[in-house]
């Protein structure tokens, strides 16, 4: 079991430090801007991030949308809906540098770890909200006289970027440092509080606010790769939702909106009754 969570961490790990990988942004505290930069990876990755060589498909979208003229964004919405429809929130689990961020803050032993907040059953629903007002309409309708949108979901909202972006550039560009004032302040104070109920319940921006997985979400059961409960062996111990840090009723819904795919369920089930299908068939 721990081998296998290792690996998971590994891959986070290793897809990070990959799609993060441009040294000389963090050196010269610049943002890379060469062709790699066109194409969007599967996770929440800030474009401002001085390592960055992709783009945040959230990001590019809400690009297209506030700029006038740009058309519909054809590429993001297919890049989209394929890795949706492959592995569902999978990215989510694996691949996401802003979820292994939450991951590790989860691991310090400071509070009482929870499994989610009061009113959660209405707050699970605030990231559709987030997906619908701040990246899709505000960007298209929210314009200035020349016709320009405000991508408010990377601008008041996301904590990734802060995370990525917006503190090292801070930290390594002087021009930058000198320029910043409410805004900075404003999205610093949202990482924190990020940060502060990360420490108390297991990613809460992902669970909550994250217009990503909210997209990834409605996939998951649909698509190629999820989950299987075999009936035969299921037992009805209830390791399979105890163990789940979602809180998520694995036996009943294995491919919940919230899943993450982290496998945590599938390693705990003490009669092997949980399995991956991949293509329709088991892996």
């Amino acid at each position: 079991m721990m081998k296998k969570h290792k690996i998971r961490l590994g891959v986070q790990l290793a897809f990070t430090a990959l799609s993060n990988g441009y040294i000389q942004g963090f050196i010269g505290g610049r943002i890379y801007s060469g062709e790699l930069k066109r194409l969007c990876v599967p996770g929440l990755s800030c474009y401002s991030c001085p390592g960055a060589l992709g783009s945040c498909p959230i990001g590019s979208l809400q690009a297209v949308l506030s700029s006038s003229g740009s058309g519909l964004p054809f590429y993001i919405i297919g890049f989209l809906v394929l890795f949706g429809a492959v592995f569902g929130k999978l990215a989510c689990g694996w691949l996401c540098p802003f979820g292994l961020a939450q991951d590790l803050i989860h691991k310090i032993p400071f509070f009482a770890k929870r499994k989610k907040l009061p009113g959660d059953k209405v707050m699970v629903f605030f990231k559709y909200a987030v997906l619908v007002i701040a990246v899709l309409m505000l960007p298209m309708f929210a314009t200035n006289r020349f016709g320009i949108g405000t991508p408010a979901f990377c601008k008041y909202l996301c904590p990734s970027g802060m995370l990525m972006g917006g503190i090292p550039l801070y930290l390594l560009n002087a021009g930058i440092r000198s320029a910043t004032g409410f805004l900075f302040t404003y999205k610093f104070l949202v990482l924190l509080i990020i940060v502060v109920l990360s420490l108390w319940v297991y990613r809460p921006f992902c669970r909550y606010l994250c217009p990503l997985g909210a997209i990834y979400g409605l996939f998951n059961k649909v698509s190629l790769i999820n989950y299987q409960i075999d009936k035969r062996k299921c037992t009805d111990c209830g390791l399979c939702k105890n163990t789940c840090k979602l809180n998520i009723d694995v036996k009943n819904n294995p491919n919940h909106a919230l899943c993450i795919r982290c496998g945590a369920c599938k390693k705990a089930c003490p009669a092997d009754a949980i399995s991956f299908s991949c293509f329709n068939n088991a892996c």
